[in-house]
């Protein structure tokens, strides 16, 4: 069995407004980059191979956190929201009412105007995870809440239309275990990235 750490980006000021990213290739901000140097790794992550998404938020937050530099790793990029990237949520809701309840209540199947559903990163994400089953290499992977979360997803059963069984909080690393053929187990989340390193 092999470990994947995986762990989200620093905020962006996309992030601290609200607006939806997606595949929009914000960096990090100001306060968002000072946040992840302050971040202190569990001393096991220093030895596994470090993976990134290619969007900037993912690569800077990676290149602080591990000081070298990862491998790129494309499917990791965030889920597409389409034509609703640059907005908030709450405008969405507010504009499209009912509608906006509706599709928000598919779950895994969400979709945004000529974007990615959740199922569609799971399914991008299922040959990486066999990939580094198969390399057996615990390896880091920075990416993004929504990968994260489809990730999670496939590891419990969860079909995102109800709340998540445990929230995923930012700032922290979350263990996964691969089986062989890729298949990803919760091993431990919400690891901090500070200090004390405990579980919150």
């Amino acid at each position: 069995m092999t470990i994947l750490a995986m762990i989200r980006h620093g905020d962006t000021d996309w992030n601290r407004q609200g607006l939806i990213q997606g595949h929009s290739d914000i960096p990090l901000g100001e306060e968002g980059e000072r946040d992840v140097r302050s971040w202190r790794l569990p001393p096991d992550l220093e030895e596994f191979d470090w993976i990134a998404s290619p969007l900037k938020r993912a690569l800077e937050t990676a290149r602080l956190l591990a000081k070298r530099e990862p491998r790129i790793e494309e499917r990791l990029t965030e889920m597409s929201w389409g034509e609703w990237e640059g907005r908030t949520l709450a405008a969405l809701r507010e504009e499209l009412g009912d509608l906006m309840r509706a599709w928000e209540a598919r779950g895994l199947d969400f979709r945004g105007p000529e974007g990615e559903s959740p199922r569609d990163v799971q399914d991008r994400v299922r040959p990486l995870l066999a990939e580094l089953a198969q390399a057996g290499k615990p390896t880091v992977a920075v990416c993004h809440r929504g990968v994260i979360r489809s990730v999670y997803a496939m590891a419990t059963g969860w079909d995102m239309v109800e709340k998540a069984p445990v929230k995923l909080r930012d700032a922290a690393v979350h263990y996964f275990i691969l089986t062989s053929d890729g298949t990803p187990a919760v091993d431990r989340l919400n690891v901090k990235l500070g200090a004390d390193l405990e579980p919150r």
